[in-house]
């Protein structure tokens, strides 16, 4: 894989207009681009399509957690949109996973495609041990929580997880080569850590095991998008 292909650009704007520029300006730089609550609640399911179209793939992150029927209705959308990769809380538990990753493999044998990659979110990177402990009543340290539920998304079959790239290497380690590994919460050296506690560089998360890495603002707010884009693909190749 080459470095490009490894970062996912958040798309987090209001509008079609600006995502779309955005694709335009880095369908080239980037390897997919992340399409989250804010830009598919403000233009709807069609800002997909219009990215497969420019040539870009799209990591659909609405992060479903519902009953199993529900989420498994949500994953054979997913599918007839053409999501490169998807996600689901592992939250929500055994028998929504596995109904989710079912449905969205009956769905692309239907439509004669190749299925999403089906994503579990683990622990949000804005969540603290102190916050898990004092305010969800989870006794268990992040790092612990994370693992528990990256094996047991394994086991239901998703392709990978979402989590922050401190558990990158314990993940890995947990669940072996071939379980993707996606990575929020990128900083680089250069760019402000924003709200998000647990994070790292482009180049930490690489040589900890990350398959590819989520960065939003560092690109999106630069002054010269493509500029630091290069500058990232730079980090990961040294």
């Amino acid at each position: 894989m080459q470095a490009k292909d490894r970062i996912i650009l958040a798309l987090d704007v209001d509008t079609e207009k600006e995502a779309l520029a955005l694709v335009e300006t880095l369908y080239d730089r980037v390897g997919a681009f992340k399409v989250g609550m804010q830009l598919f609640n403000s233009v709807g399911p069609g800002i997909v399509q219009k990215i497969n179209q420019l040539g870009g793939r799209v990591f659909v992150d609405l992060k479903f957690h519902d009953i199993p029927n529900t989420a498994a209705a949500a994953g054979r959308v997913m599918t007839r949109l053409d999501a490169f990769m998807y996600n689901v809380h592992i939250a929500g538990g055994r028998e929504m996973m596995t109904a989710v990753v079912k449905n969205t493999a009956e769905e692309a044998s239907r439509l004669g495609v190749n299925p999403p990659a089906v994503l579990g979110v683990t622990v949000l990177t804005s969540i603290s041990s102190t916050q898990l402990r004092e305010e969800m009543k989870v006794d268990k340290r992040v790092e612990e929580l994370v693992v528990e539920w990256a094996v047991m998304a394994q086991e239901c079959g998703l392709s990978g997880v979402v989590a922050s790239p401190q558990e990158t290497a314990l993940i890995r380690e947990a669940c072996g080569p071939d379980f993707l590994i996606v990575t929020p919460g990128i900083r680089p050296g250069w760019a402000a850590a924003g709200d998000q506690k647990r994070i790292t560089t482009p180049r930490e998360a690489l040589d900890q095991g990350a398959d590819y890495m989520v960065i939003g603002r560092p690109i999106r707010q630069a002054a010269d998008p493509r500029e630091a884009a290069a500058r990232i693909i730079e980090e990961l190749e040294e």
